[in-house]
């Protein structure tokens, strides 16, 4: 588990839904967060006030971290304030290089300059690119988070990158207690199959299962009591959407690729439609030297 999270914030309501988010998770664990708002060096923002030349958005990047900073006193939250310059984008990934952090909590859409979004573009960014794991956080009527975990679901194709969000997916579920969900979603894309595609279907079935069946006893040695199985067909996204409803989950871990091919157990090319549809928050990992 995490003993210190990075949060980006630009103040925007997803912004701060993962930075609340991500206090419940320190509150719990006694962690540090690392309050960060980038003022954006693309967008003009030097301004006058009264007789002194200013950056407006370092200013209001500091009344950010500041806002932030009181919420994380409220919780008794310990932290930290910094804002920084530059495109958004490279300095969360730049502080989140390196062991100074196990985690990066941001809100999913987010602003731009003086008023307008930013992070939401950032995050997908982030997430491809970032040596830890991203918990990303949609603010929404229908978005819900909590924590500790109760359940927490791993949607699973049997490749690397599934398998580096299986063992950190397993960690979590041990740490928390919570029951793992395996999924595997079978896009059977009905326009390239044949008339033989009955057979084929049961084939794929009896592979994804055993896919399962060794993630199960991989999340089993890593310490979690309680896993689940489900084989799923039909829109990989859609389907992780409606299993994270059926199965309660808290939480959603994901790797950024997955199989290519007529298999179509498609995890990574779905991993940015999850994050922008998930009703939970959703923990991404990516592979060591693997990028976009």
């Amino acid at each position: 588990m995490a003993s210190r999270i990075l949060v980006p914030t630009d103040g925007s309501d997803a912004a701060t839904a993962a930075l609340e988010h991500a206090l419940d998770i320190a509150a719990d664990r006694e962690l540090t967060v690392h309050l960060l708002t980038v003022a954006d060096t693309n967008q003009p923002s030097i301004t006058r006030l009264g007789s002194e030349v200013v950056d407006a958005l370092e200013l209001e990047g500091s009344e950010i971290v500041s806002d932030a900073a009181d919420r994380a006193d409220e919780r008794g939250v310990s932290y930290v304030t910094d804002v920084a310059q530059g495109d958004p984008r490279e300095v969360i990934v730049e502080y989140a290089t390196g062991d100074e952090f196990d985690r990066v909590a941001m809100g999913t859409h987010g602003r731009r300059g003086l008023g307008e979004y930013v992070l939401g573009n950032v995050a997908d960014y982030v997430v491809n690119r970032s040596d830890v794991p991203v918990l990303t956080v949609r603010a929404a009527e229908d978005a819900r988070a909590a924590y500790p975990y109760e359940n927490v679901l791993v949607p699973t194709d049997g490749s690397d990158h599934a398998t580096a969000a299986l063992e950190e997916a397993a960690a979590v579920a041990a740490d928390c207690g919570a029951t793992l969900h395996l999924l595997s979603v079978v896009d059977e894309l009905p326009e390239v199959l044949d008339t033989g595609s009955a057979a084929l279907s049961a084939g794929v079935e009896e592979n994804v299962q055993a896919v399962l069946d060794e993630a199960a006893t991989t999340a089993r040695e890593a310490g979690v009591d309680d896993v689940t199985t489900t084989i799923a067909s039909g829109s990989v996204a859609r389907e992780i959407t409606a299993a994270a409803d059926s199965t309660a989950a808290d939480l959603i871990v994901m790797g950024t690729h997955g199989h290519t091919g007529l298999d179509r157990h498609l995890l990574g090319s779905f991993t940015e439609r999850v994050m922008r549809t998930s009703p939970v928050p959703v923990l991404t990992t990516r592979l060591a030297g693997d990028e976009d």
